[in-house]
């Protein structure tokens, strides 16, 4: 019934179906199995993409080849770049998007991959042997076989739904939870642990009073995440709003903690700490007396309501009176609760920098499996888990991203190095080089290395080196054109900044605060006529490389320096225990995640820099 496949890929979240095209796209044979077709792609919490450092990891899948900003872009509704006011390392854009459109898109796009084949059922085990990944087998005994598998089962492995006091089984609200593959991972050996989500009740936007909220409009000038030109920016957009929680919000969802799962320990699964409960949030900060609740639609038609900030797991009668004692919600009514899911995930530190199990050859984790949360942290993940089974199966080197490289680099650097045990969130603050990791120069930094892979398309590539090039010229000409102070002190008193006292580059001025290529165009015609034809994009890019080059620089060196460890390879096969000097946490730690480089080894929690500098002598001889 079935031949055999380079690659399978269990699950259709944002992980699998980053891993099945990346993979099929590539050129591997593969099958997308999930328990719905028509759930593929569910954004099964807020319908919004990127945010804080998320946007960055959604520009760089959209580098390397992957599908997640061009469905986002298609589907979107309202476009917001975050943090504007802060430098341009913090920059996150952030769409709203089309719940519904969002799914359609994605599963059109895979439809529309070469070498995707679906199969709808449950998968329930592995098929291993000799240490080797073989296939799957499915709910009704089918087995499939593959030479690798991809394991991105989000929250469905024995996932239990809680509301109040009730319990049910599921990995998603109206959908059964996935059973017997954690038992298959736990006898083969793997180290498994549990976690906790949970998403807000839905409501119907036509009871709401929208005048007593704070309307939230999206960017007046609105981008898009995609690099290339086949998505356009939104000509229109939906508003969002804001209202708030009060005193009595708080002591309504008060009367319920008796009966809250998260409080009388009927949840084991940790929580996201920076996406918290509200019962947690007026639990853990009961000096507060509001919290923020954004109130997002789900689409361009739908009256359906995302009421963000809100999530819980309370008995639904404290929902709904808490709900409608919030401003704009007092005749709220209801289309779902909210509620918390408790899934099996199981620690990363289990894993490979490719995402490939160190226990089984060529079997893949990628999502919510490896503990994280959020839509795109997941997608990043399933797309390096599709790009290294292809490479495994067809004989290729394996493709991993170094941290000074991309936030995804950062994101698996620290999965398989430190673990988590708590659902784990991307921040900019991860990334000790995030001057160098941009949203606006992710096609710069990564599109390269996407088309070498067979993953960029060559118009990707094209693109990404006329943006280079014309950024170049654009530099240059900057650092030609001077102006005479006679002409511009005026206009230079007009910006509230120093006049100058002798010819200037416009470079130089450029690297003043507030002073950017816009200012500056306006005081020379010529250089005006010479830039109006050149794009927001090369404008934006050659004035950020202007104007914090010495900073650049500074990083670029600290880089270098991190280099030197991550070239010094370590020996699959090395004994840590014949280190008699090492201390007993490092030689544990290094024995367990067998690093492969002496910079993999620095990033290890436990291990010391004396344990490194051991390593380094012991490893020199």
């Amino acid at each position: 019934m079935f031949e055999k496949y380079d690659v399978i890929v269990v699950g259709a979240g944002h992980a699998g179906c980053e891993a099945a095209h990346a993979a099929a796209r590539m050129g591997s044979k593969v099958l997308l199995c999930t328990m719905n077709m028509n759930t593929i792609a569910q954004m099964s919490c807020n319908p919004a993409m990127g945010g804080v450092a998320k946007g960055q990891i959604v520009r760089e899948i959209d580098a390397l080849g992957g599908m997640s900003g061009i469905i986002s872009d298609k589907s979107m509704i309202q476009f917001r770049m975050l943090n504007r006011s802060k430098g341009p390392a913090m920059w996150s854009p952030r769409t709203q998007n089309d719940r519904m459109r969002f799914a359609e898109e994605w599963r059109l796009a895979l439809e529309q991959t070469p070498n995707v084949d679906f199969w709808q059922e449950m998968i329930k085990g592995l098929i291993v042997k000799n240490g080797r990944i073989r296939g799957i087998r499915t709910g009704i005994g089918i087995e499939i076989l593959a030479n690798a598998v991809v394991l991105t089962n989000g929250t469905f492995l024995n996932g239990v739904i809680h509301i109040g006091e009730k319990q049910l089984g599921g990995g998603r609200t109206s959908e059964a939870a996935a059973k017997g593959i954690t038992e298959d991972l736990i006898n083969l050996g793997f180290e498994s642990g549990r976690m906790k989500t949970g998403t807000p009740p839905r409501v119907d936007g036509r009871s709401l009073d929208y005048s007593k909220m704070e309307v939230q409009h999206g960017d007046s000038i609105p981008e898009k995440f995609s690099y290339l030109p086949i998505t356009s920016p939104l000509m229109e957009q939906r508003n969002c709003w804001i209202t708030y929680t009060n005193k009595r919000v708080h002591e309504t969802l008060e009367t319920g903690f008796d009966r809250s799962p998260m409080f009388n320990g009927r949840i084991k699964g940790l929580g996201p700490r920076y996406c918290p409960s509200i019962e947690d949030k007026i639990n853990r900060f009961a000096e507060r007396d509001r919290h923020q609740i954004f109130v997002e639609p789900e689409g361009w038609n739908t009256v359906e309501i995302y009421v963000n900030g809100f999530s819980t797991s309370l008995p639904e009668d404290v929902q709904f009176k808490a709900l409608r004692q919030i401003p704009g919600f007092e005749s709220a009514k209801m289309f779902r609760p909210g509620y918390a899911i408790e899934y099996d995930f199981f620690p990363p530190t289990q894993l490979k920098p490719t995402l490939e199990t160190r226990l089984i050859a060529n079997l893949f984790f990628a999502g919510q499996i490896n503990g994280t949360t959020g839509y795109e942290e997941a997608a990043s993940q399933g797309l390096i888990a599709g790009i290294n089974a292809h490479n495994n199966v067809h004989n290729k080197e394996p493709f991993v991203l170094k941290r000074s490289e991309a936030y995804i680099g950062v994101l698996i650097d620290d999965l398989v190095n430190k673990g988590t045990d708590e659902p784990y969130r991307m921040f900019t603050s991860r990334a000790e080089f995030r001057l160098l990791l941009r949203q606006d120069n992710a096609d710069i930094r990564l599109t390269e290395l996407g088309y070498n892979i067979g993953l960029a398309s060559h118009d990707r590539m094209e693109a990404v080196q006329k943006k280079k090039q014309e950024t170049e010229e654009v530099i240059q000409l900057l650092k030609q054109t001077k102006l005479d102070p006679d002409t511009v002190n005026p206009d230079l008193n007009t910006l509230q900044t120093a006049e100058i006292r002798e010819k200037t580059t416009v470079e130089k001025l450029i690297k003043r605060p507030n002073i950017g290529i816009n200012q500056v165009s306006k005081l020379n015609q010529e250089l005006s006529s010479k830039l109006k034809n050149r794009s927001k994009e090369v404008l934006e890019q050659a004035e950020i490389q202007i104007k914090y080059e010495s900073y650049l620089e500074k990083e670029q060196q600290l880089v270098q320096k991190m280099a030197n460890l991550e070239n010094f390879r370590i020996p699959l096969t090395f004994d840590y225990s014949l280190i008699k000097a090492l201390s007993a946490e490092g030689r544990q730690k290094l024995t367990k995640i067998q690093p492969e480089t002496l910079g993999q080894a620095s990033r290890i929690s436990g291990v010391t820099p004396a344990d490194l500098s051991i390593l380094t002598v012991y490893l020199g001889r």
